[in-house]
């Protein structure tokens, strides 16, 4: 066990352990009445969009203060607690130590008390509005936040075998299943991000894909499993000829935007739907974009680019997706480790406070320079931080005890 790892997992778990669930986020500031009100006239005018561009880089720039002029106050974020319990769920199963269970259990508590139900199930949203094609109210239920929390629900249930998880995991894919979907053809459809409108985007759907396939093999659902093996098809038939995935799907206009941590998800999901499958296409798949991952993400094996084209943002949650990704796969792509391992001690070297939480990131500012953001994100930053941590010590099967 490298010794520096260890101490940097211990510096951020106290941390997080003396801030708590709540905290900053990349998106709270866009939330603001006046910042709505230009990013949505960005969609529509040219000057607007650039000064919206603007305006979110002075966010960057200007990360604490630009919170205080928009008197911006921390939240707790559905996402980073249900990312923090798996965290700690995963440590518990590795060093058997019930700090680490009743940690996760107080995660899984919060998560019970904050969703939300619809008439078909239950999800979970962000803790604030967000704009998009339109604007999306705080706590309006989606896929990602949904599958995330589902996650520590499924790894309770098949820990404990007790009938009240996976009944909020049927609960979780009643929910998934009712939101929008593009039928493309008999085999073929792709999952919308919210209840409120139609859109094409990769990885929420292998995300919803492949939590419908999992709980339905465990209850016998057929329909939940068609439903994911059809969207699994949607993805795979529209991979990219080097085997990347844009973020978007069609029809949507395609904008040729991949980036690390969002192909990081599409992995990890390619790679968990095969396991439940043995599906060979989407090993095949999972070949593909693995190799164009590794090739154009990273600078010397270390440093995780945010863009193939680009190296700037390098974004705490590039490392982190790196980090979690790379040791995950490790099972079929050995070679990954090393990178893995690379960019866990790079992230330590460059985005870690002496505080113990890590880093926005490092940007290029428009007018040339470099900087770093130094605010502690904590769903986009610490806890997936810890996420990449306990699957590191996974797949290393050490830690230090306490």
């Amino acid at each position: 066990m490298n010794d520096k790892i260890n101490i940097a997992f211990k510096q951020l778990e106290s941390w997080i352990d003396h801030n708590g669930f709540v905290g900053f986020d990349p998106y709270d500031i866009k939330a603001n009445k006046f910042v709505l009100q230009i990013t949505k006239l960005g969609y529509q005018s040219r000057v607007a969009e650039i000064f919206r561009e603007i305006l979110f880089e002075m966010f960057i720039l200007f990360p604490n203060s630009s919170r205080k002029l928009f008197a911006i106050k921390p939240k707790a974020n559905a996402k980073g607690i249900a990312i923090l319990a798996t965290s700690y769920f995963e440590l518990f199963k590795l060093t058997h130590e019930k700090v680490y269970f009743d940690k996760a259990q107080s995660c899984l508590y919060w998560l019970e008390n904050n969703f939300t139900k619809t008439t078909d199930g239950i999800g979970w949203g962000y803790p604030f509005d967000w704009q998009t094609k339109i604007l999306v109210p705080a706590f309006t239920p989606n896929g990602i936040v949904t599958t995330a929390a589902g996650e520590i629900y499924w790894n309770f249930y098949k820990h404990t075998n007790e009938s009240q998880y996976l009944q909020r995991c049927d609960d979780i894919c009643n929910f998934l299943a009712s939101l929008p979907k593009d039928i493309l053809s008999n085999h073929k459809l792709c999952f919308s991000y919210t209840p409120l409108f139609r859109n094409h985007v990769h990885n929420l759907n292998l995300f919803v894909a492949e939590f419908l396939i999992k709980t339905g093999k465990e209850t016998g659902n057929s329909k939940w499993i068609e439903l994911g093996l059809k969207a699994v098809n949607y993805s795979i038939s529209y991979q990219l000829g080097d085997g990347s995935f844009d973020y978007d799907g069609p029809p949507e206009i395609q904008r040729n935007f991949r980036d690390n941590y969002h192909t990081g998800f599409v992995l990890r999901m390619l790679f968990s739907i095969f396991k439940l499958t043995n599906d060979e296409k989407v090993l095949t798949s999972l070949n593909r974009c693995y190799k164009h991952y590794v090739n154009n993400f990273f600078i010397d094996k270390t440093i995780p680019k945010f863009r193939p084209e680009t190296l700037y943002r390098i974004d705490i949650h590039s490392c982190s997706e790196s980090i979690f990704c790379l040791n995950q796969l490790s099972e079929l792509f050995p070679e990954g480790k090393e990178i893995a391992n690379n960019v866990l001690l790079w992230t330590i070297n460059n985005l870690q406070d002496k505080s113990g939480y890590f880093y926005h990131g490092i940007f290029k500012s428009r007018f040339g320079f470099t900087f770093k953001s130094k605010i502690p994100y904590l769903r986009w930053g610490q806890a997936w931080m810890l996420r990449a941590f306990s699957e590191y010590f996974k797949m290393y099967n050490s830690v230090e005890k306490k």
